[in-house]
């Protein structure tokens, strides 16, 4: 095996290892039970609160690195964007998870586009034939578009690219842009939970959360977003 492999081999292996070893801890502090009690994420909620307070800058830092992370271990941008919401609120959180997200997603591409791009290629490249042609037309809008309209699991779409061999930056400025939109709806009912949260002692039941103007709103919106991101898709994963 030449010193190129073992390169990769090894880089591949330490991968693996850092998104186990953020797994393993996170799921040894905190049990589902725990995270999804009222009371812990009302305790929660105060120590963040306070915690901003204090220090937003840091606590900004220590969340885009919790969020890059996430990314890496291959998980979904909906949970973290509720999280910054709700920690940061909704103008805020959006800037915070939108960075956070687009730099563990390069991160992600970038290590996908030196390890397993003759893989993504065997398993993808037939069926995403058609973007490679609109790629090809121009880069950077496309991949903007195919950001914004979604539809493909957020871990994949961080790596379908390479098959594309997308410029880095493109693929950072294009993802930063394009989830924006979606993300900011998102942050916007983590935010509302934060203040149905703050305004209530005792958990309220579900239709006083999904009636409140807080939810219901943003949330609206965001099922909007998504019908017309699903017309979309239609026209732009479209075989020619």
């Amino acid at each position: 095996m030449g010193k190129a492999k073992k390169f990769k081999l090894f880089l591949g292996l330490f991968y693996f290892l850092l998104v186990g070893v953020f797994l393993y801890y996170f799921l040894s502090k905190f049990s589902f039970q725990e995270i999804t009690s009222y009371d812990f994420i009302k305790n929660n909620r105060e120590y963040f609160f306070e915690l901003r307070q204090k220090d937003l800058l840091f606590l900004a830092l220590v969340f885009i690195l919790f969020t890059i992370i996430w990314v890496l271990a291959a998980g979904f941008g909906s949970p973290v964007a509720i999280l910054s919401g709700f920690i940061f609120g909704k103008w805020t959180g959006t800037l915070i998870v939108a960075l956070g997200l687009s730099v563990g997603a390069t991160i992600l591409y970038i290590f996908a586009n030196y390890f397993l791009k003759e893989l993504i290629k065997d398993k993808f490249l037939s069926r995403y034939k058609n973007l490679e042609i609109k790629f090809k037309k121009s880069e950077f809008i496309y991949l903007l578009v195919y950001r914004f309209i979604g539809g493909i699991p957020f871990a994949i779409s961080n790596v379908l690219p390479c098959i594309f061999n997308v410029k880095i930056l493109n693929f950072f400025f294009a993802t930063i842009i394009g989830i924006i939109p979606s993300l900011f709806l998102i942050c916007s009912i983590g935010s509302g939970i934060e203040k149905i949260i703050d305004e209530n002692i005792k958990a309220p039941g579900f239709l006083e959360i999904i009636t409140s103007k807080e939810i219901y709103f943003p949330l609206s919106l965001f099922i909007c977003l998504v019908v017309i991101t699903i017309f979309f898709r239609k026209v732009f994963y479209k075989n020619k």
